[in-house]
Parts: C-alpha cells; structure tokens; sequence
C-alpha cells in the first residue's frame, strides 16, 4: 500500500513538473510572439520618422510616436493582465520583460515630445533625451535576455 502510495506521488510530481514546463514554455513564446508582432510596425515607424524628421514635418513625428506608444502599451497590459507562471523565476522574468517593453514605450513617448516641441532648442532637449534613451537600449536589452534566459533554464527549456 505505501508503495503504490508513493508511486501515486512520484507520477503526480511528474505530471506536475511537466505541466509547469510546458507552462513557463508556453508564456515565453508568447511574449516572444509579442515582441515580434511589434516588429514591423517599428521597422516602419522608425522610417516613416527618419523621413519626417529630414522633412522638417515634427507633427507627424509625434502622431507616429503615439500610434507606436499606443501599440507597445497594448503589450504591456496584456503582460500585467496575466500571472506570471507558478514557474522558476516567473516573476522575474515578468519584471524583465515588463522593464523591456516600458522601455520601448518610452522611446515613443520621447518622439511624441519631440514632435510636440515648440522650437529648436526644445527639439535638442529632447534629442539629448532620446539619445540617453538609445545609449540605454543595449542594456535594457541584455538584462531581459539573462532574465529570460535563466528563465529557460529554471525550467527546462532553451531560448531560441
């Protein structure tokens, strides 16, 4: 009786194991798919600003930082709307990931303000602002992937 008693626990402990490994998988990809639906739209973004700032056309630069600000804001209330995983290291890869696309934002945010600028020697205030911002990035970057990627290892799995 104790014997199957404990074998009972151990394929419990199994089935338990296996479901929070599929669980913590599962919600890195799906804050990998996040980021990478983002993708494009910052890819065109960053064109569509480049080219309005060669052209002097600064409301159309804040227009496009809030059209993007308003996408990755999307983002980050559908990662604090859901718990983090019972997994390893699900809050804190949370946190990282939070960290990250409230970072993105606030680039957005920056060319919203760059476009709001009422003159030259605002628009620099600003620039050296989102300079910071893009000296930071690398950073920002990193911490999410040693987040992500301790992550990972807490719970079986690899980073692709």
């Amino acid at each position: 009786m104790t014997r199957n008693l404990f074998a009972f626990a151990i394929a419990i402990l199994a089935l338990t194991s296996c479901k929070s490994k599929k669980e913590a998988y599962n919600y890195n990809q799906d804050i990998v798919a996040m980021e990478k639906e983002l993708e494009p739209a910052i890819t065109a973004t960053e064109d569509k600003v480049a080219k309005y700032a060669a052209a002097n056309q600064y409301d159309s630069i804040a227009v496009a930082g809030k059209e993007m600000e308003d996408k990755v804001q999307v983002k980050i209330d559908k990662i604090e709307s859901k718990a983090a995983p019972g997994a390893k290291e699900g809050e804190s890869f949370k946190a990282a990931i939070l960290k990250y696309f409230k970072f993105i934002r606030g680039l957005y945010a920056d060319y919203v303000k760059l476009g709001k600028a009422k003159n030259q020697d605002e628009r620099d205030a600003v620039l050296v602002d989102i300079q910071k911002v893009v000296d930071e990035k690398q950073k920002v970057i990193t911490d999410m992937q040693v987040a992500q990627r301790k992550y990972a290892e807490a719970n079986g799995f690899k980073v692709q």
